[in-house]
């Protein structure tokens, strides 16, 4: 199994993930007119999902280590999926901004400050509502 489709997927996706940073590379004006928008963006929309991933598991149960999971994905932009499928959704949109802000701001910021958020949040929560 592994030679028919392991080894032909991480090839293409180094294509294909080639081809992403060419496509905002090639953008950049674009990205300069838009750099606060998308910093701002790309950081607060993580947070307000995050949240909202934090409300429905505390309404479902969920321990605080699920309850954790369950925000850090709803926070995490779909990183390869959802710039493709803009891509062709919406062909008029201009890929380099959506690729920009998912990986260029919200996966860094979801690595570095947003999962040690989203468990401290999910901690106090739990502490001052029940939960876990």
């Amino acid at each position: 199994m592994a030679p028919l489709f392991f080894s032909p997927f991480q090839g293409l996706l180094a294509l294909f993930l080639l081809e992403m940073g060419l496509v905002t590379a090639s953008q950049l004006g674009t990205l300069r007119r838009y750099g606060l928008f998308l910093l701002g963006f790309g950081v607060l929309a993580p947070v307000v999902a995050a949240l909202c991933g934090l409300t429905l598991a505390w309404l479902l149960g969920l321990s605080l280590g699920g309850a954790v999971v369950l925000a850090t994905l709803a926070a995490s932009a779909s990183y390869i999926a959802v710039p493709a499928a803009m891509r062709i959704s919406l062909p008029e949109a201009n890929p380099a901004l959506s690729l920009a802000a998912s990986l260029g701001v919200t996966f860094p910021f979801n690595v570095v400050v947003g999962i040690p958020l989203y468990h401290w949040l999910t901690r106090h929560a739990y502490a001052i509502f029940g939960g876990g």
